[in-house]
């Protein structure tokens, strides 16, 4: 269902309100001095719908190009009824993942349906113990020891959904795939109807993220606010039972069986009380969720994409894994030491992320008034960072538009600049999940290019953004199986 009729339709009327209100306040407020260049457009809507049309067909990288070449690389619109500084470049990059002046801002939406606490809406001293703590589980001395269980669950998945098959497509299958890993490895949920209705509650979480949050029957937003309530409940039953179970055991260390949920409820502060309540622990895990999910399986998704095309790069990747597999016996698990030898494939997977970042970019929140480039921005103002600026500068990386692993082999400062490749973000909220995400990334990528071979049944080879990147119809493709695992 496309929701954009009725965005406009409620952006109208509150815009009716506003533009009275604008057109009779104006006048007493005086205008901050030496703001950035360029126009707050009507109140309410301000440049919003154009933005969000512009990304419907990928042409929101266009969009910000083109406003940077009207005004320069700092210029004042307004985003979603707020304020907005666009800032771009490397420096600006650098500015907005560092100053302590900036907190993060999700829209409402998100908001209400992960949870008050999520890292997400953290700022200082509560953003540095949540984040420290979900750091404890995604350290990469935890996670190598969970490397043969995401072999398996990638080995399960293929010869399930995968082995002989015609056609596939793959989108679908890698948000699957990611949501399995997770649910095993994150929650300790195993296979099974509890997995299977989450996974269904998990879907419609995520279609109304980024809906207004406007709670009525026939809404995105609306489905999306139960959904999120069955899959805390689900969450809250799991975080009983492991803390239930830790009380009559003792508490411990986590050691290779443990799940995250597990993890943070076996921490503890200087006075030995639990370092996160439980509330906490369930909205952090419901964040987990989504970001360990989409990330990942999007990545996948487009590194298919560019292989079908791309036989140079796929004979490279098919010869760094066979090389790894023949040092191992039949049906042996990858371990973490295979892994740190698929590093033509993690290269692969970076130029993805760069010219198809899943993230278009976010916003951060003036605490206080501040001042970049010798422009002013006043608290409460947004400032809207984009991953494509850096990424698609042709003074940053050559020939941008060109599929280029190879650019990711010898990156040193004098070549590029900090904080130019952001798939991650970058600062103190620089993704806490990189390394989970690569591991998932690379044992997929090293079964799939071992055994199977396809091409894409689209011959229009675009995608959309809603507000992450999708191929087109979820990426369809013609496979043929040519080996065994």
């Amino acid at each position: 269902m496309d929701y954009l009729p009725i965005a406009v339709a409620l952006i109208a009327t509150a815009s009716s309100i506003a533009i009275y209100y604008y057109l009779f306040t104006r006048a007493k407020k005086p205008c901050p001095p030496n703001l950035p260049p360029g126009s707050l457009g009507l109140p309410v809507i301000g440049q919003s719908l154009a933005l969000l049309r512009a990304m419907r067909g990928d042409g929101g990288g266009r969009w910000i190009r083109e406003r940077i070449d009207r005004y320069g690389p700092v210029s004042k619109l307004s985003l979603f009824g707020t304020p907005t500084v666009l800032m771009a470049g490397p420096a600006a990059n650098k500015f907005m993942f560092f100053n302590s002046a900036l907190s993060t801002r999700q829209p409402p939406s998100v908001q209400r349906i992960l949870g008050k606490n999520s890292i997400l809406d953290l700022h200082g001293a509560d953003h540095r113990r949540v984040r420290g703590a979900l750091l404890e589980f995604l350290k990469p001395d935890m996670l190598k020891m969970y490397v043969g269980r995401i072999d398996g669950e990638v080995r399960r998945h293929l010869e399930e959904n995968w082995a002989g098959r015609a056609t596939v497509t793959v989108l679908p299958l890698m948000k699957r795939l990611t949501f399995d890993i997770i649910s095993a490895l994150l929650f300790g949920l195993e296979r099974g109807a509890a997995r299977d209705s989450l996974a269904g509650d998990f879907v419609r979480m995520i279609e109304g993220m980024w809906a207004i949050p406007v709670n009525l029957p026939f809404t995105a937003f609306s489905r999306s606010l139960k959904a999120s309530g069955r899959a805390r409940r689900v969450l809250e039953g799991i975080t009983r039972e492991k803390k239930a179970r830790q009380l009559e055991h003792g508490h411990g260390k986590a050691s290779s069986n443990n799940d995250l949920i597990t993890c943070l409820l076996s921490l503890t502060d200087g006075h030995g009380d639990q370092l996160l309540t439980d509330e906490e622990i369930v909205d952090n895990a419901m964040v987990t969720l989504i970001a360990g999910h989409d990330t990942s399986s999007i990545l996948m998704a487009f590194m298919v994409r560019q292989l079908a095309n791309d036989p140079v790069t796929l004979a490279a990747m098919v010869q760094e894994h066979e090389e790894i597999a023949k040092n191992k016996a039949d049906g042996e698990a990858l371990t973490w030491e295979d892994l740190t030898k698929m590093k033509f494939t993690w290269r692969v997977a970076q130029e993805t992320l760069r010219i198809v970042p899943p993230v278009f970019g976010n916003f951060r929140r003036a605490l206080e008034d501040i001042e970049f480039d010798g422009y002013f921005i006043p608290k409460g103002w947004q400032v809207f960072w984009t991953a494509k600026v850096t990424h698609m500068d042709a003074s940053i990386f050559h020939e941008p538009a060109k599929f280029d692993p190879s650019r990711f082999e010898n990156q040193t400062v004098s070549t590029t600049p900090p904080c130019s490749f952001v798939a991650f973000g970058g600062g103190p909220r620089i993704c806490p999940g990189i390394e989970f995400s690569r591991i998932e990334t690379l044992v997929t990528m090293h079964h799939l290019v071992r055994q199977f071979r396809w091409k894409l049944c689209c011959k229009e080879n675009t995608f959309v953004r809603d507000p992450m990147p999708s191929p087109l119809h979820g990426l369809p493709i013609e496979i043929e199986h040519i080996a065994s695992p």
